[in-house]
């Protein structure tokens, strides 16, 4: 539990900062040099020696899920969503990794449509005169694929090095950044406009920071305390962050306008939608 509370506080800042100070770069490119940095801080701990190939395959396909297509979507929602929104509509996640726990081991809590259904109706009433359109229901849309992907890693990865305790964490993440720096890197080979990427010295240094200590030892310590918890803990702290990453960037960040108490109104019943969502699906969790 105290890697995932350690994580979900570095986590907090990283949503207001890839909202405003990376706002208009490439997410492709960004999340390629996240994953890319990521993994340059890892490859040296790498043994791969002790892994066999079906296992480096096997964490290579579950990097690039749940690092890969995760960073993929989520980056891209910046482009649709503030980052208040962006971190708001990530509170599904720990539902997603209970319910893909259950498909795993063949169970279905029919809940789980009403916390959809639910959570659905608190966007929609965040959306309602807000000027953001259709793009906030494609950013929402963006927010699930993510969600979904960053749930699958973490349980596929728990199971998984509940397999094989005799590895150290260390010796084999870099096989799961390399799976999505690949992934990120093929997206965007194909996406990226590289005529008219421009990146400033102040963006290289968020980037930096978001490669090196968000992602690379973030989500090593994320998955080390995924690895150590049960599913009904390791889906309660995927929403430590939400509250935190909200407030960072309603106040730190400067998304809020004191003029729109509307909107503000707004966000807070939709949150509690949404939040009541969670409640829904709530279960507790054991093996």
């Amino acid at each position: 539990m105290f890697y995932l509370a350690l994580v979900s506080l570095l986590w907090a800042f990283s949503f207001g900062l890839i909202g405003n100070a990376l706002a208009g770069l490439d997410p492709f490119f960004v999340a390629t040099v996240r994953l890319g940095l990521a993994l340059l801080v890892f490859l040296p701990f790498l043994r791969a020696a002790k892994i066999s190939t079906a296992d480096t395959l096997r964490l290579l396909s579950c990097g690039a899920v749940q690092f890969g297509l995760m960073y993929v979507s989520y980056i891209q929602a910046f482009h649709y969503l503030p980052s208040h929104l962006v971190a708001l509509f990530s509170v599904l996640t720990p539902l997603y990794v209970v319910l893909i726990h259950d498909i795993r081991h063949r169970r279905f809590t029919p809940r789980y449509l009403g916390a959809a259904a639910l959570s659905v109706a608190g966007a929609a009433i965040i959306k309602a005169k807000s000027g953001h359109s259709d793009t906030l229901w494609t950013g929402f849309a963006l927010m699930q694929v993510a969600g979904l992907a960053f749930a699958f890693g973490q349980v596929t990865y728990r199971d998984w090095k509940r397999q094989h305790s005799t590895l150290k964490d260390r010796e084999v993440f870099a096989l799961l950044y390399a799976g999505g720096a690949l992934f990120a890197l093929g997206v965007s080979l194909a996406l990226t406009d590289w005529t008219v990427l421009a990146i400033s010295a102040s963006q290289w240094r968020v980037l930096l920071y978001l490669g090196v200590i968000a992602s690379g030892i973030g989500f090593f310590l994320w998955n080390k305390g995924a690895a150590l918890s049960s599913p009904g803990t390791l889906a309660a702290f995927n929403n430590a962050v939400v509250p935190l990453a909200v407030l960072c960037s309603l106040f730190v960040f400067d998304e809020i306008q004191d003029s729109n108490v509307e909107a503000l109104i707004r966000l807070g019943v939709g949150a509690g939608c949404i939040a009541g969502a969670v409640v829904v699906g709530r279960r507790d969790g054991g093996e």
